[in-house]
């Protein structure tokens, strides 16, 4: 396995202009048209879930699936949902499938960018949200590539929830409570603890280079 490099960055702190970018995109409407094969996908799996009367559980970005399946197996109450728009990532989820203990769990293939609009407008209310490695975007020109400064943010935001995420770049994590603090949410990044189960093989690689890992957790809870 090659060695996993720490993130770098010409930032030195969180980008000056999240606050303005998220309070932006939180007032607008964002139309971007749906993709066919994303409104096809995210009908298959709501029909599904409407037919749910459980807690869901949105694995976001799951890659491979690894995470899916850990998740699946420390809430084996809940309808677990990996979400990944990576064909060839998806294809190797079943290496990680374990049913001896009974969990289900969906795997969708699907851009986020419209799966969340999608769930949300369909009033999905998630119990926990995970948005785990990788993902930063590093350059301060990227900062609209990251997912609190897309206009697709509120969407995050509004589908409620446990939000727990995880990176090897805590500036990342710290700009999302930024965001979260514009949306009106509060939240606490920590570092990830020795003990705590790996969920992707991103962490596993990251860990495995000595690389401080890094959590961020916020109840987005629609509740007033």
């Amino acid at each position: 396995m090659n060695e996993a490099r720490p993130v770098s960055s010409n930032q030195h702190g969180p980008h000056e202009d999240t606050v303005a970018v998220v309070e932006r995109h939180l007032g607008s409407a964002f139309k971007k048209p749906f993709q066919e094969h994303n409104l096809r996908a995210f009908e298959d799996i709501n029909a599904q879930v409407e037919d749910w009367n459980g807690p869901i559980i949105l694995d976001s970005c799951c890659g491979v699936g690894e995470s899916t399946a850990k998740l699946a197996e420390q809430h084996p109450d809940a309808m677990v949902i990996g979400i990944d728009k990576s064909a060839h990532r998806l294809a190797r989820h079943s290496h990680y499938q374990n049913n001896e203990k009974g969990q289900r769990y969906w795997i969708v293939r699907a851009d986020l960018i419209d799966f969340w609009r999608l769930a949300n407008q369909a009033n999905w209310t998630l119990e926990k949200h995970c948005i785990l490695y990788p993902n930063p975007w590093p350059k301060a020109s990227h900062l609209s590539r990251r997912w609190h400064g897309s206009p697709v943010w509120k969407d995050v935001v509004e589908l409620g929830g446990h939000l727990h995420m995880r990176s090897n770049w805590s500036l990342y994590l710290l700009e999302v409570t930024q965001a979260l603090m514009v949306s009106g949410c509060q939240a606490q990044v920590s570092l990830v603890k020795n003990d705590e189960e790996i969920m992707t093989p991103f962490e596993r690689k990251y860990k495995a280079s000595g690389q401080p890992l890094w959590q961020l957790d916020a109840d987005l809870s629609k509740e007033t």
